[in-house]
């Protein structure tokens, strides 16, 4: 280390010039402990003036109770890493670095660093908001999401640690309705591609030319309508992350081998193009299908199916897990509560055991319609679900095991609880003549919630 020679005035006009110019605070003291210099960002954090502060000992500035890392310094005569402590009188925590200051083989002092830890935590709690906001964008479930201490939500759980540990290909298998978005979003956040694109894809709901498209891009004149340039596929989208097929069971031969190349030779190939691409992508597929029935029938190819299947996870019903009921029930309320303005603090045992002896074919998903739609028609002065606010599941038991037939077109869980709040919110706003506040207040909602659902309801 270059030694310093505190005789030159020139030198010592340019530290003063280095220490005023600092953000930091610094302070000096000599070899007695007493302050010899500070610089304007030590004051600011302090509160104490320069003219007060020098000839002082190092305990000066630090609360009562609290080691001055300048006679650590000048005790051990070595540096001393990050420290917290308090000052006075401004009362402000700093994380404090300090180090010995040597003068021809000789220690002369020590001279102190000063970061302000609010400002270190301001720093610390955005960077974190802000991962949390990237992971927001990649993925919508968290591992804690999966609710439940069932044996066999457990076994599931122990299984999805496992598979985030190795980028082994996934298959879960599971009604609908199970969650195994929920389950394949958690794979995911748990591994080390967490920071990287989680790609979801639903098989069924697109064509087979569109859906091949859609995985492996395409280049320009490919087909009619293709983009100037082409486009980049959702498999190169998820490059260094996880693509998610759902529904893998409807996917065609054609496309099926295209897969089947992908997993094997880890590159795509847009259509239209005759380039490879390579992509590093791990694959979570998901079906409620029989596969191996299926293969048999020669609807799925077996070599794919066998690529695909390496780690299988079994996602049981909710009708095999009816301890759980109660803790996915509290996590609805607290849901809906926030979505609808409401203030519902339980469900009676009375409501839970109705519930729990329900068959569950639509699963969680259905779980969470009937909580929703409970809530929905609850009295504002209501706080607790009853089972008279379960009419659907108590006409059901009324039939004494009499299995209810539905003669019209069935329609999914979420649709009719959307045509249910659309008709009631419809009903209570032309009750009121359309007066806005006086709909939210009578619905028990912010005015800003209900603005939200008359738009999304095009309600005029």
């Amino acid at each position: 280390m270059q030694k310093i020679n505190f005789n030159s005035m020139d030198y010592q006009g340019m530290l003063e010039a280095v220490l005023q110019a600092a953000q930091d605070a610094i302070s000096v003291v000599d070899e007695k402990g007493e302050h010899i210099l500070v610089n304007p960002a030590y004051t600011r954090i302090t509160g104490i003036d320069y003219d007060e502060i020098i000839g002082k000992n190092a305990l000066y500035d630090i609360e009562d109770g609290e080691q001055s890392v300048h006679m650590k310094v000048l005790s051990t005569k070595k540096p001393v890493e990050n420290t917290k402590l308090k000052l006075r009188p401004s009362g402000k925590t700093v994380v404090a670095q300090a180090a010995p200051i040597n003068v021809d083989g000789e220690m002369k002092g020590s001279v102190a660093v000063l970061h302000d830890y609010s400002t270190i935590k301001d720093l610390t709690d955005k960077l974190e908001e802000a991962e949390k906001k990237l992971r927001q964008l990649t993925y919508k479930y968290k591992p804690e999401d999966i609710i439940g201490n069932s044996k066999a939500i457990n076994e599931v759980r122990n299984l999805i640690k496992k598979a985030a540990k190795v980028p082994a290909t996934v298959l879960l298998r599971g009604e609908s309705g199970t969650g195994k978005e929920l389950f394949a979003n958690s794979i995911h956040a748990q591994s080390t591609r967490s920071r990287k694109n989680f790609i979801r894809v639903n098989c069924a709901a697109l064509t087979d030319s569109l859906l091949e498209s859609e995985l492996f891009g395409y280049d320009e004149g490919s087909f009619t309508g293709a983009l100037k340039g082409g486009k980049k596929g959702l498999f190169e989208e998820a490059d260094k992350g996880t693509i998610f097929l759902d529904e893998i069971s409807e996917i065609s031969l054609n496309t099926q081998a295209k897969l089947l190349r992908v997993l094997q030779e880890k590159e795509i190939m847009r259509v239209g193009s005759s380039k490879n691409i390579p992509v590093d992508v791990r694959v979570i597929a998901a079906t409620n299908s029989d596969l191996t029935k299926l293969v048999s029938e020669g609807k799925f190819r077996e070599d794919l199916f066998y690529r695909i299947s390496i780690l299988p996870i079994s996602i049981p019903p909710l009708r095999e897990r009816p301890e759980d009921i109660p803790l996915l029930v509290k996590s609805f309320i607290v849901k809906f509560n926030d979505e609808y303005g409401r203030n519902i603090i339980d469900i009676t045992d009375d409501a839970l055991a109705v519930l729990k002896s329900h068959d569950w074919p639509g699963n969680v998903r259905e779980l969470e319609n009937i909580i929703g739609r409970a809530i929905i028609y609850m009295n504002l002065n209501e706080r607790i679900i009853d089972r008279a606010h379960l009419p659907h599941l108590n006409a059901n038991k009324q039939n004494t095991g009499i299995a209810v037939t539905i003669d019209e077109g069935v329609q999914d869980l979420e649709s009719i609880l959307d045509k249910t709040e659309n008709e009631y919110i419809t009903k209570v706003y032309l009750k009121f003549n359309k007066n806005k506040t006086r709909t939210a207040r009578e619905l028990g909602i912010s005015l800003r919630s209900l603005y939200y659902k008359l738009e999304k309801y095009g309600i005029l």
